[in-house]
Parts: C-alpha cells; structure tokens; sequence
C-alpha cells in the first residue's frame, strides 16, 4: 500500500515584497488538501535565523529575506521564552525549530498536515511530508529541524512522519528494477587538504606526498568497506555488496557505474559548489560535476546517491546572488536520480562514519530511504548531541514519485503456510505464542501474525509501551533446505521488544531475530507480560 503523502512548496511572492512568501500544498492525501498560505518572513525570523548562522554556519548564507537594518540583539533576548537553564546552543537550535514550524504550518497548512496524519494514523502507516523549497535564498535554512514545540521531536527525527526535500520540476521517474541486495560503489576522491592546494598534473608515482595521501584513503576505503558491509545477517536482511574505487579518473568511474550492478552511489571527498551541480574532485587530475554524474547514474539505475562531502545540498553563490537550482543533490534530483543525501554544511569524518554505518543497517534491513535516514539522523544525535548541529547536516531529496523503496521489502518475499496442515498431503508446523502460565495461545495463520495495542492485530495487549502495530511474527523457508521453515520477530515498536536469550533480557528497537522454540518475549515495557514462542504446541 502507498505510503501517504504530503508535499508542500514554499515560494517568494516578488511582486508583493522580499518578506512575502507562499506555501503551497502540491499533494495531499485528501482531496480538499491543496492549499495555499501567503506567509511573511519577519523581523523576529530574521534575528533568530542569523543567531543560528553565528554559531553554527561553516559557510555563511545569504540572510532572507534581505532586510535592511536588522542586526542579531543579545542572546537572551532571542531564547529567553525556552528558559535560561538550557545551554545557549540547545536554545538557540530549539527556537529556530519552533520558529520555522510556526511558519511554514501555520493556518490551513498546519490543518492540512493534521489531516493527512490523521489519515496516515488510520491506515497505520507513516505520513510522508515533502518539502519543495523554490526560492533559492531559503535552501540553506536547516528545515529538518522544524518542531511544533519544545520536548517534541524535529520533523527529521521521527518515524511517523518521514521528511525529505523534493523538486517537482522534473520529469517522470523512470521505470526501476527491484533490487534483492544493496549493492555499492564507493568513491574515495581528493580530501579537502588535497583539494585546498595546487592540483598538480604529475603522475602519482612520481610524489611521495600523493603516495602517502594515496595509501591513507585505501585504508579508509577499506575501514568503510568494513563498516557497510557489517550490518546484521538475519536471513530476512538484504546483503550488502561494496565495491571501492581510490581516486578514479571520469574515465574509470563511469566505467565501474556502466556496469549497472549498482544501486548506491557512495562519495567521500573534497566538493564545493558550482553552477552546474557542484563541483567534486575525484583525482588531482579529474573532476567531474553534477550534470555530468546524473547522466550516467540515471542511465544505469542507481537509486540512491551520498555525498560525502562539504555543502553538497547547498546551491552555488555569485555576487551574493544565489544561483537556482544549482545544488549537487538538486541537479541530480532534477536529471532522474530518484534520491538523493548530500551534507548542508562540512561533516566530520566521525559524524559522517556513524551516520553511514547506521544508515546502511537500516537499508539492509529492507527500511525505505527516507526511514533510514531518520533512524540514522537519530543515532547522530544521540552520539553528538542535541545542541551541535552533526544531525542537522544530512540533507535528503527525493523524487516527488519515488517510494522510497531501495530493495525488496521483506513482504513481498515472505513464504506463506497453508491453512490447512493436510494441503499438499504433509504437516505443516504450527507455531505461536503462550502466555507462560498457557492459559493463552495466539496461533500464527497464514504465515503472519501482528502484535500491537490497535484491534486489528491478531495479537492485541494493552501493556504499557505497547505500540498501535508493535511487531509482525512471520516465517520463511530456509534457503538451503526448502522444506526447513524458520520463525522472525520483526520489531516495529517505540519504545522496542525484549528477547530473552543466554545473556538475560535484551532489547530490540527495529531490528529483526530469529524465533527458536521456547524462547520467550515481553513486548513494550520490560516489566510487561512474558510470552513464550512455541511450534507444535512444545511443553
């Protein structure tokens, strides 16, 4: 079933002003959703949004709009409504979100967003919220740390709304394979050191600098081979093929890409912007700009691109003018890349390692992209902290028609037990839960069975952590021996599943495990009920 869907565009209205904006609902889930909201961009925007650039920008961006005479007052004056016992940063990044969710979901829009949750909520799926930022001088405010309130989640952080940027001035999405596997070409280009100084024309071997430079990325390239291709082995989680290219020529990039294995473009290296998509420095004899990738990637069917590398999301500047849509990951949006991650402004190399690691988990583990992200964006900000700005760099576009899908998900391949154990002229196990007392017993029918809070799943608790639909109990056959059924929890919860094994209680937040017989499970709090996992009724 398609996940709803809510994209809005925001405007500048240049016949009314520099501060007049407009905020268009473009697609909604409803058909009395298509809205529009004129919206001012005033003078308390302005002072928090240049406060933000003062203490996190890397590279300044224009202020927007252009008002003549503003100027940042004291600090007190501009986070004083959050409380003074917060740190200044924490503050500061709390009232710019508070801020641009004030004004972009203010009036209809923010009906309109009600709406569709509402619908999203009912169908017990995620809603999809989409941002087309048109006007060139409000791309590089960060919009993914939009939230309604204080204590509440940014929009980019949660799991029940999935937020990404969009264009929609682009063309159809071409017809895509349905991939089984991740499959990755990464690409270690110049670092920004490199890149920083004079691009020499000599052959590598011929200095020493380039040769030491050049052994450091092959042993980066093979620490990150390492870290993509370590996500979990459950038999329902996607592998993981990586292939490494170290300062490539064009040349030998685009032949690696026309081999049309891959599906993930991954890109660490020097960037800067430029008018046709930026600027990356794959070698000291080779660059090679957006509009020239999008033509192969979109050729060869790669799905999803990330960039590693300084201001990717950012468009080009010339005489303090912005140019439009002139940003690497809106070019490659715009030729047909179906998504598209790029980085708003420098990352580090640990940032970047910790989001990449996390986020090829969740691929493999069949999430869409934009799932992914969010629980990515999550694990920054639990390792880096709310009041730095490492989860606020990661910058995702997707095409206005793209599912978000990168490989299979694990339904579509799910094997389904017959209802009647004599079909076929064999038994068919029959597995379950039971309370441990076995006074209760859930039947698993039809290879599927849901646990949750809500009264459509066939497993339904009402214990305290227990989400609307918190896990699935499905089965598969084995791979090497087909008649070899095995069992998997798949949790889908907030606060997560307790599995009880060698080592006591753990907790699976999102994760896949294997079932054996007799192993026991608690969902929600780990003070909740136990339950026990049985095939054939075992004692």
């Amino acid at each position: 079933m398609t996940i709803p869907s809510l994209n809005l565009a925001i405007d500048r209205l240049r016949a009314t002003g520099v501060c007049h904006f407009a905020v268009h609902v473009i697609n909604a889930p409803y058909r009395a959703g298509y809205l529009l909201q004129d919206v001012l961009w005033e003078e308390a925007m302005a002072q928090v949004w240049g406060a933000w650039q003062e203490m996190f920008a890397m590279r300044s961006v224009p202020m927007v709009p252009y008002l003549s005479g503003v100027v940042v007052h004291d600090r007190a004056s501009i986070t004083d409504s959050l409380g003074s016992a917060l740190p200044y940063s924490v503050r500061l990044m709390q009232t710019l979100g508070i801020h641009l969710w004030q004004w972009l979901f203010s009036g209809s829009i923010q009906t309109a967003l009600n709406q569709s949750q509402g619908i999203a909520m009912g169908r017990n799926q995620p809603l999809r919220v989409r941002l087309d930022v048109r006007d060139p001088d409000l791309i590089g405010i960060p919009w993914e740390i939009m939230q309604a309130q204080a204590g509440v989640p940014a929009i980019s952080l949660g799991q029940q709304v999935l937020f990404s940027r969009t264009i929609t001035d682009v063309g159809a999405l071409r017809p895509m394979r349905s991939d089984q596997m991740v499959n990755v070409l990464v690409v270690l280009g110049q670092d920004a050191t490199i890149a920083n100084g004079p691009i020499t024309t000599a052959p590598p071997e011929t200095n020493s600098d380039t040769k030491t430079v050049r052994l450091r990325l092959e042993q980066e390239a093979v620490a990150l081979r390492r870290v993509l291709e370590n996500v979990s082995h459950f038999a329902t989680t996607a592998g993981c093929f990586v292939d490494t290219l170290v300062q490539p020529t064009p040349a030998e990039l685009l032949q690696k890409l026309n081999s049309g294995r891959y599906n993930v473009l991954f890109y660490a290296g020097h960037g800067v912007p430029a008018p046709d998509g930026g600027m990356l420095f794959l070698s000291p004899t080779g660059t090679m700009n957006g509009t020239e990738l999008a033509q192969v990637l979109v050729r060869v069917g790669v799905k999803l691109a990330v960039f590693n590398a300084c201001w990717g999301a950012l468009p080009d500047q010339r005489s303090g003018q912005t140019i439009p849509r002139s940003s690497l990951a809106e070019v490659l949006l715009h030729h047909g890349v179906p998504a598209v991650l790029a980085m708003r402004d420098s990352i580090t190399d640990d940032e970047a390692l910790a989001f990449i690691q996390t986020f090829a988990q969740a691929l493999a583990e069949r999430l869409s992209i934009d799932h992914a992200v969010a629980i990515a964006r999550q694990n920054l900000l639990t390792l880096f902290k709310f009041n730095q700005q490492a989860w606020t760099l990661p910058v995702l576009y997707m095409h206005p028609e793209f599912d978000g899908e990168l490989v299979k998900p694990l339904a579509e391949g799910l094997t389904q037990i017959p209802m009647n154990p004599t079909q076929f002229a064999k038994r068919v196990a029959v597995a379950g839960l039971r309370s441990i007392d076995k006074s209760q017993t859930w039947i698993l029918r039809g290879g599927l069975m849901s646990v949750g809070i809500s009264d459509g799943n066939d497993v339904v608790l009402d214990d305290p952590g227990v989400s609307r639909r918190h896990a699935e109990i499905f089965c598969r056959n084995g791979f090497t021996n087909p008649n070899a059924t095995t069992y998997f929890l798949k949790d889908l919860s907030r606060y997560g599943t307790w599995i009880l094994d060698a080592r006591g209680w753990q907790k699976i937040n999102h994760q896949e495990v294997q079932l054996f017989p007799g192993m026991q499970v608690k969902f929600g709090g780990s003070q909740n009920m136990a339950m026990e996992f049985v095939v054939d009724g075992d004692n």
